[in-house]
């Protein structure tokens, strides 16, 4: 096999599994419960909020070399600086990883082995992650030729027999007024998109190590490596909705989500199953907790211009992310969900707004989008508090898709364009959008 093909394939699969964590696990197998029989129509939506979101986050980190400073920077220097540090610190040691670590516990260690020792393990699964992160230029290979066959194998074990043997009739009748609209905010909500800048920076990196120099001969290997990764979360989104949809009949949509699969995989495969299960969550919550850790550690690496060293970040995150773990998944959710509610769609904004960036010369627009996004994202957080009572947020166009953001953001980049910069725009991309497409 040609070279570049072969590494594009390996890339490929590295993604798909920094993606595939355990909460894309859970999401599509209950979108298929509420959608019964309808289940392809609810599947499009979330796979036009998730992979589609994912795949422009990494057009747009592409066309900036991978660097997340650059996709953000057109907000503004200062504000771009803690964005990205936000980003890092959240998809880091404070929830994301932690959350890997714990999951990996509570649905697959626990059922197995009751009494182990949650302290031992988070101990144990970081040490993993450490060994097989701190040389970055190693992440990508064991991911996607060793870790990633291993995840598919064990998915398809699950999806194929669910297909030969369905559990159950699927419902004529959708327990949702819009399958659509619900599989948008299925999909919104992994919030992939977030982790596919930090993770375009690994792929970036290990096409470096690679001996690929040119930069446009890197952006073209990086949205290939999407594609394949897109295709493979098609297919696995796909084949787990299926499932959901063939309990249609046995489950109502007040099921536990984290039940739900675990249920599935007891129904299909019996005792069996409980190991395959758990197969399947460790290497998902593994491989993406190998990703973020490796691409936090080379974000903060470059923002301090190497006063922080790559081993010491690693270090670092695994240590602290470790003890979190422990916390347990139900408090880290419950932490990190306003945090991540606040920063996503400002994120979401930048990463589009980049894609067009050559066509919008005045940063305001930028500035205006993001400032926009984030007044409205800390509003709707602090109403769902149930700390302030701003009704007209829960009105905007959109908002029960949770994308109430979009009205104001557009207000925000016209008024934006309009006010005149005399700021240099520091990010000058190399390739424009047609070149890059």
């Amino acid at each position: 096999m040609k070279k570049t093909n072969k590494d594009v394939i390996i890339l490929g699969f590295a993604l798909f599994a920094m993606f595939f964590g355990a909460g894309n696990l859970i999401f599509p197998p209950f979108l298929g419960v509420i959608s019964g029989s309808n289940w392809l129509t609810g599947f499009g939506g979330f796979i036009l909020a998730d992979v589609g979101l994912a795949l422009l986050a990494i057009i747009s980190a592409a066309k900036c070399n991978g660097e997340v400073d650059k996709v953000l920077s057109r907000s503004g220097k200062k504000l771009g600086i803690i964005l990205g540090s936000s980003i890092m610190i959240c998809l880091g040691p404070l929830l994301a990883i932690p959350r890997t670590a714990a999951t990996t516990f509570e649905m697959g260690i626990e059922p197995l082995f009751n009494g182990f020792s949650p302290v031992l393990f988070s101990i144990i699964f970081f040490t993993i992650t450490f060994i097989l992160t701190i040389k970055p230029s190693k992440v990508v290979d064991i991911i996607g030729q060793f870790l990633t066959p291993a995840l598919l194998v064990a998915l398809g074990v699950l999806i194929v027999k669910g297909i030969l043997s369905p559990l159950g009739e699927m419902s004529l009748t959708a327990m949702s007024e819009n399958l659509f609209a619900e599989g948008v905010k299925q999909g919104y909500q992994t919030m992939d998109a977030l982790g596919a800048v930090a993770l375009s920076t690994v792929i970036i990196s290990s096409l470096s190590n690679k001996g690929y120099k040119n930069e446009h001969q890197k952006i073209k290997l990086t949205l290939k490596s999407g594609i394949v990764a897109a295709i493979g979360l098609i297919l696995v989104y796909g084949g787990l909705t299926y499932l959901g949809a063939t309990v249609s009949t046995i489950y109502g949509k007040d099921v536990v989500q984290t039940s739900l699969i675990v249920e599935i995989t007891a129904s299909l495969l019996g005792n069996p199953g409980k190991i395959i299960l758990a197969i399947i969550v460790m290497l998902a919550c593994l491989t993406t907790s190998i990703g973020l850790t490796s691409a936090t550690a080379q974000f903060f690496e470059k923002t301090t211009n190497g006063k922080l060293r790559y081993e010491l970040i690693v270090t670092i995150v695994c240590i602290f992310s470790a003890i979190v773990s422990n916390f347990g998944v139900s408090t880290i959710i419950k932490f990190s969900g306003p945090i991540l509610d606040i920063i996503y769609p400002a994120t979401v904004v930048l990463v589009i707004m980049t894609l067009f960036g050559d066509k919008i010369k005045n940063n305001n627009a930028f500035k205006g989008a993001t400032y926009m996004a984030l007044i409205v994202s800390v509003v709707t957080v602090l109403n769902n508090m149930e700390l302030t009572n701003i009704s007209f947020i829960n009105k905007l166009p959109f908002s029960s898709l949770g994308f109430n953001w979009i009205l104001p953001v557009l207000i925000g980049a016209i008024i934006g364009n309009f006010i005149p910069s005399f700021e240099k725009n520091e990010q000058e991309l190399e390739f424009t959008e047609n070149e890059v497409i």
